[in-house]
This record gives C-alpha cells, structure tokens and sequence, in this order.
C-alpha cells in the first residue's frame, strides 16, 4: 500500500488553506502530521479521508486517486463519536455489519479488537457509561475492526486530561507493534509525535516545511537517546517563523 499526495492545493472562498503539498506514505508506516492551529493538517486528512476533495493535485492509493470516503481508510476523531444508544459491541461491530459481514461473526470480530484495547469486560456497557479514554479505546477499535488499509486519526486525545493522554499513547503503540497498520497521525503536541511516529510531517502555513526520520527505537520515552534532540529541532522549525516576526515587529518599534 503506498498513499501519494501530490502538488494538492484546497481553499475555501478566498482563504487558501493547502498548496503545493506533496508526500508519499508507504506500506505499514506510522507518519504524525505536526503544526499550528490553522496550518492545514486536519483538512490534509481529510481530503486523505476523502470526505474533501482537492481543488487541484492528486491523492492517490496504489495509483487509484481517492474520490471520495471508502472502508478502506478508517477514521477516528477527536470526539469520540460512538452511537449512545448502541452498546460498546455493538459500536464496534457496527463497521463489519455494514460491510455485510454475517452478524454473528462480525460481534466475534469487535470482541477481538475490543480485547485488543482492554474493554472486552465492558463488551455490554453504554458510551454513557465509559470514561474520556475508554470512549477514545472503543472508537480505534471501532476504526480497526473494519480493517482500514489507512487508519487516520485527527487528534484523537486532544480532549483527554494529561494523563489519560500519557495511556492512550501507550496503548496506540501496542496496537501498533501488534498489528502495523499505516497511520497518519494529526497532531500539535511535538512530544506525542516524537512518540509514536516513524516520521514527523511539519506543516506551516498551508505548507510541508520539513520531515523528520525519527529513527529512535520502540519503545520510547522522553529519556530516549535523541528523543530531546529530535524535539528541539522539530521545535526550530515550528518557531522560526515565529521569532523572525517577533525580531522584525522589534526592529519597527
């Protein structure tokens, strides 16, 4: 599986949001899109998605240009998004049912993934019912029990206090090392893309300014060889701009 986006531009109105993005993703590869508010991560993912569609360029699976949604991206929002009158099994099934997968064995299915992220016990329970983290658990295994080719998640624990965030990146990384799937990973915490990623995407303006190679063995953590150092020059590149400005307002005083 290999996703190209190639010279991709997307406005709205008189507003540019995206232009000339290019970037290839290959097979079973953790990619974090990194940025500032605004700088057009989240609308990338979702043309990547294929719930937006580029105004010019192509985004592309194997060839075959993305033209709209497909079962084979999965997506997971920062809001969780889970049916409320539906039970956690039933969340997760929801996905395999559609895809005409026999009932029976699409519930076999959901238990597995949700046993993949520690709520095989809350299999019956509401959303309702289930903590920030737990409704973030369920909706990745809702995401995964339809076996995306792409899994795409736009902040998915931006709403999540600190610690429940700490977990969840914990257990994204075991599903990873379990099952490889190719991610793109939205996020504007550069320790989180540190993190989980193979490679940091940093988007400025509309724009790729740079891709880092993380290169630092799982599992990581901050105390990592080269984990402060991949911080603090991901960190040059997001601030650069920020300071000339700062500089130049200084000048002009």
């Amino acid at each position: 599986m290999k996703l190209e986006v190639r010279s991709v531009g997307k406005g709205f109105g008189e507003r540019t949001i995206l232009k000339n993005v290019d970037l290839t993703v290959r097979d079973r590869e953790f990619i974090c899109i990194l940025g500032h508010s605004g700088c057009g991560k989240s609308t990338l993912l979702n043309m990547i998605a294929g719930y937006l569609l580029p105004d010019t360029g192509t985004i592309a699976v194997d060839g075959e240009a993305i033209r709209g949604p497909s079962k084979a991206r999965g997506m997971v929002f920062q809001e969780h998004a889970l049916f409320p009158w539906m039970t956690v099994l039933d969340n997760v099934s929801f996905g395999p049912e559609v895809q005409k997968m026999p009932k029976a064995k699409a519930k076999e299915t959901a238990m597995e993934f949700l046993k993949l992220v520690g709520l095989e016990t809350y299999a019956s329970h509401y959303p309702a019912e289930l903590s920030g983290g737990m409704k973030q658990r369920v909706g990745i295994a809702r995401a995964l029990a339809s076996k995306p080719d792409i899994l795409l998640m736009d902040e998915p624990f931006g709403a999540l206090d600190v610690l429940t965030r700490e977990m969840m990146r914990m257990e994204l990384q075991k599903i990873c090392s379990q099952l490889k799937p190719t991610i793109l990973f939205v996020t504007h915490s550069i320790s989180e893309a540190v993190y989980l990623a193979d490679r940091v995407v940093v988007m400025k303006h509309g724009a790729i300014a740079d891709i880092f190679e993380v290169g630092i063995k799982h599992p990581r953590t901050p105390s990592s060889p080269g984990f402060g150092d991949m911080m603090s020059r991901i960190e040059r590149v997001l601030m650069d701009e920020e300071h000339s400005e700062i500089a130049e307002a200084k000048v002009g005083t």
